[in-house]
C-alpha cells in the first residue's frame, strides 16, 4: 500500500495536478462549516439545495485555507477563480445506488469525477487549466477527518408505525414497528461532502421515538444524535423532527431507534455514503443486515432477560428474511394462527469472472455472527467508516453494530463443475459465547444462495469453510487505516487513566436490591461507572448544556474538557485490575461486550486479554502507530480495550454496549465533551423545546401509556 501510495504521488504530478495524493492538501475544502444552521441562508442568499442554482457563498470552499477547523467556525471567502467561470462539477450513479439517485457535486466547478472500475480509489479531481491555475483530488488517500467535497442537500421522510413483519414464517401483528412500512427501513443514501436532512414522524400509539445515525461523525451536531433524553426528548406520537448534519465520512453504516429497546422491533434500516474504496470491483451490492429476531416484542424478551437471563431470540434473518424451522419443534408458536409461509430465501446471482463489493451490517439485538460464502474467499477493504489496505478472508466476524466491505470474487475453489451446479450457500453463523437463540435453530445458518446460473432452483450442496467460531474482532494487526493517524500523546494522555480514580471503567454486574424502588426492581443490572445508568425520559442532558453543577448519579455523566488537539484515552475493562478483583467490589461475568462510542472514530490502542495496568501504556502493549480505528470494538470477555479520540466534538456523546439487553440494562455512560463549546442556534434551541413540551405533555397522561402503572422498564437508550 505505501509502493502503491506513491506511485500515485509521481502519476499525480506527472498530471500537472498541485495536490499531494496524501492528507493535509490545501487544496481540499475543510470538513466544516460546524453546526447545520452554516448551510441555512447567509446574507440573504438561498441555502444550497438540489434542485436550486449553486449558490455563490458555498463557492468559496473550493479554496480552503489550512487553517484550523474550529467549533462552529464558517468557512472564509476564496479567491474567485481566474479567466471567468469553470464548467459546473460533475453528477454521477455511484456504484450500484439506488435508481434515479447521482452525486451531485455541481457548486465544484472544473472538477471532474475520476472513479470506476480500476480506478475506485478515485473519487474527484481537478487538473490544473490555464483559466485557473488551482488544481485539487479527493480519493482515498484524502483526510475525511478534515477535508470534504461540497455536495448537495438531501431530504427523506420517515414514517414511523407499528406494523406487522413477517420476516420467518412468523407474524408479529403486535410490537413491530418500521420505516415507512418496510423492514429493513428505506435505504438512506448520501454522498460524501453532501448535507441530509430527515424528517421523521412518530405515528405509534404507545412509544416515543428518537432515531440515531449510528457511527456518523456529526461534527458540532451532537443535537442531532438521536439518542432519548441525551440528545433530545423522545420524539411524542403525533409529532415530528428533522436530523440535519454533515456526511464527513463515506461507507456504510445503519441507522435506528435508540430508544429504549425499539430496534429489536424492526426500527433499523441501511445508510450508505457513497465515496471511494480501496479495492477494486465491478458491482456494489445492497446492503446486507443480518441478525438475531424475535417473536416477541424486545419489551417482552427484556423482561425474561433481567428474570432468567439470557433471554432466547428465535431466529436469524438476512435482509428481512429468515426461516423458522418447526420440524419437531414444541414451541406453541408453530401451531398458532400467526405461522404463515415464510419469505423467499435471499438469492444472489454471480456471474463468473467479476468482483462484487458487499456491505455488511449486524443489527441484532444479542448475538455476533460470522458471515462467510462457501467456497469464496472474502477480501476486507473497510471497517465500519474506516477504509483499510485490503487481506484476504474465508470469513469475517461482525460484531452487533460493526459493518464491514468485503469483495467478493466470482471465482469460487470448485469453479472447473458445471455451471448449473455452481449454487453456494451464504451462512450467517453465531460466534461460540456471542449467541442468543433458542436452541433448535442454532443450525440454521444458511440464510442466502448465490447462483451462477439465474434459471437454477436446485438446493446446494456446498460445504462450510471450517473457520473459527471465537467471539473475538478481527486480527488486530489486519485493521490498517488507509489515511493513516499518529497518535502523538504516546503514553502522556490529557486525562488520567489511573484503574481507581482515572478514566478506567469496569464493565461488572450491579447485584439487585430489595430495596431498590419501581421501576428499577430488585434486578440484577449492568453498569461500568459504579452506578447503571438510569435515564429520566423528560430530562434530557441536552438541557443542562453547559451546567457542569447539575450530575445525577444515575446518569453515568463523566467530563473531557481539553483542546481540539489533545488525546483522551478510555479503558474498559471486562475483569478489572488485579488489586479491584481482590477487593471483590464488583462482580465479573466472562461476557464479550461489543462497544460503541457515538461521535467519533476512535483509535483502538490497546484490545487484549490481560488485566489492565497503567505499565502498559509504555511497554508496548499500546499502539500508537496507526492503531485500527472504528466506532464499535469487542471488549475481550476476559481482558481490556484501550480507546483514545481527540476531543475535538463538542457535546454530550454515550459510550455503551450495543447488546440491547445490556444498554438498557445500564450499561453505558454519557460523555461530556468540551461542553462550555457546543452552541445551540436560537432555532436549535426553540425546536428541541418544542419537542420536549410535546413529549412531557404527552406522556404525562397515564392513558397514554401501555403499562398505567409503569411507564419506564429500562435504561432509556
Amino acid at each position: 500500500m505505501k509502493f502503491f501510495e506513491g506511485l500515485c504521488e509521481i502519476v499525480t504530478q506527472a498530471l500537472g495536478l498541485s495536490a499531494s495524493w496524501g492528507h493535509g492538501s490545501h487544496l481540499q475544502q475543510p470538513v466544516g462549516p460546524g453546526p447545520f444552521d452554516a448551510v441555512q441562508p447567509i446574507q440573504g442568499k438561498q441555502p444550497f439545495r438540489v434542485d436550486g442554482p449553486t449558490p455563490p457563498h458555498l463557492m468559496e470552499s473550493l479554496f480552503p485555507t489550512e487553517k484550523e477547523i474550529k467549533a462552529n467556525e464558517r468557512l472564509g471567502n476564496g479567491a474567485p477563480p481566474k479567466g471567468g467561470p469553470l464548467p459546473p462539477g460533475p453528477i454521477f450513479a455511484p456504484p450500484n445506488s439506488s435508481p434515479g439517485f447521482s452525486c451531485n457535486y455541481t457548486a465544484m466547478r472544473g472538477w471532474k469525477h475520476t472513479g470506476g472500475v480500476g480506478m475506485r480509489s478515485a473519487w474527484l479531481e481537478k487538473p490544473i487549466m490555464d483559466s485557473d491555475s488551482t488544481g485539487g483530488i479527493y480519493n482515498i488517500f484524502t483526510n475525511y477527518d478534515q477535508y470534504a467535497p461540497i455536495g448537495v442537500t438531501r431530504k427523506y421522510h420517515l414514517n414511523v408505525t407499528d406494523h406487522n413483519i413477517n420476516a420467518d414464517g412468523m407474524n408479529r401483528p403486535d410490537g413491530g414497528k418500521t420505516f415507512n412500512e418496510q423492514y429493513p427501513g428505506p435505504w438512506i443514501e448520501a454522498c460524501w461532502g453532501d448535507w441530509v436532512e430527515i424528517t421523521v414522524e412518530n405515528h405509534l400509539r404507545y412509544n416515543g421515538t428518537a432515531i440515531h445515525w449510528h457511527g456518523v461523525r456529526l461534527l458540532n451536531s451532537f443535537e442531532h444524535d438521536g439518542v432519548n433524553a441525551v440528545s433530545q426528548c423522545a420524539i411524542a406520537p403525533g409529532d415530528h423532527f428533522t436530523y440535519k448534519f454533515r456526511v464527513t465520512q463515506y461507507g456504510t453504516s445503519w441507522y435506528h431507534s435508540h430508544y429504549s429497546l425499539q430496534y429489536a422491533d424492526g426500527l433499523a434500516g441501511p445508510l450508505t455514503f457513497h465515496g471511494p474504496h480501496s479495492g477494486d470491483f465491478h458491482v456494489a451490492l445492497d446492503p446486507y443486515l443480518f441478525g438475531d429476531w424475535s417473536h416477541n416484542s424486545a419489551f417482552e424478551d427484556y423482561s425474561a432477560e433481567l428474570r432468567a437471563p439470557p433471554a432466547r431470540l428465535n431466529t436469524v434473518i438476512l435482509n428481512g428474511r429468515g426461516y423458522y424451522n418447526c420440524t419437531n419443534n414444541p414451541n406453541p408458536d408453530c401451531t398458532s394462527a400467526d405461522k404463515v409461509p415464510a419469505p423467499p430465501i435471499y438469492e444472489q446471482i454471480f456471474e463468473r469472472g467479476r468482483r462484487y463489493l458487499l456491505r455488511l451490517i449486524n443489527t441484532s439485538t444479542a448475538s455476533t455472527f460470522i458471515f462467510s460464502i462457501d467456497k469464496h474467499m472474502l477480501q476486507i477493504v473497510a471497517a465500519d467508516f474506516v477504509p483499510i489496505e485490503p487481506y484476504y478472508r474465508d470469513s469475517i466476524l461482525v460484531g452487533i453494530g460493526q459493518r464491514y466491505h468485503v469483495i467478493v470474487e466470482a471465482r469460487p475453489s470448485n469453479d472447473l463443475i458445471p455451471v448449473e451446479e455452481q449454487n453456494y450457500w451464504i451462512r450467517i453463523t453465531g460466534a461460540d459465547g456471542c449467541f442468543s437463540i433458542e436452541p433448535g435453530q442454532k443450525g440454521n445458518d444458511k440464510l442466502g444462495i448465490v447462483r451462477y446460473n439465474r434459471g437454477n432452483t436446485a438446493t446446494p450442496t456446498s460445504k462450510a469453510y471450517g473457520f473459527n467460531k471465537t467471539c473475538a474482532d478481527e486480527p488486530y494487526e489486519s485493521l490498517v487505516p488507509v489515511v493513516p493517524w499518529e497518535v502523538d500523546a504516546r503514553d502522556h494522555p490529557a486525562n488520567s487513566v489511573d484503574p481507581d480514580y482515572g478514566d478506567s471503567f469496569e464493565v461488572a454486574i450491579d447485584p439487585g436490591n430489595a430495596t431498590h424502588a419501581v421501576p428499577h426492581g430488585n434486578f440484577t443490572r449492568w453498569d461500568m461507572v459504579n452506578a447503571s445508568m438510569w435515564l429520566n425520559f423528560t430530562d434530557p442532558v441536552i438541557d443542562h448544556l453547559h451546567d457542569y453543577s447539575w450530575n445525577p448519579e444515575e446518569y453515568a455523566l463523566i467530563t473531557e474538557n481539553y483542546t481540539v488537539d489533545d488525546w483522551v484515552y478510555l479503558i474498559i475493562t471486562a475483569q478489572g485490575t488485579e488489586k479491584q478483583r481482590a477487593e471483590g467490589k464488583h462482580q465479573y461475568i466472562p461476557v464479550a461486550h461489543p462497544m460503541h462510542l457515538h461521535g467519533h472514530d476512535f483509535v483502538l490502542l490497546a484490545q487484549t486479554h490481560k488485566l489492565y495496568d497503567p505499565k502498559h501504556l509504555s511497554d508496548g502493549t499500546f499502539n500508537y502507530d496507526n492503531p485500527p480505528r472504528r466506532d464499535v470494538v469487542l471488549l475481550p470477555r476476559d481482558g481490556y480495550i484501550a480507546i483514545g479520540f481527540k476531543t475535538d466534538n463538542p457535546g454530550v456523546w454515550i459510550f455503551h454496549c450495543h447488546i440491547a439487553w445490556h444498554a438498557s440494562s445500564g450499561l453505558g455512560l454519557i460523555m461530556r465533551e468540551n461542553e462550555h463549546k457546543a452552541k445551540l442556534s436560537p432555532a436549535a434551541t426553540k425546536e428541541k423545546d418544542r419537542v420536549c413540551k410535546n413529549w412531557r405533555n404527552w406522556m404525562g397522561n397515564e392513558k397514554n401509556w401501555w403499562n398505567q402503572h409503569e411507564f419506564q422498564e429500562d435504561s432509556g437508550v
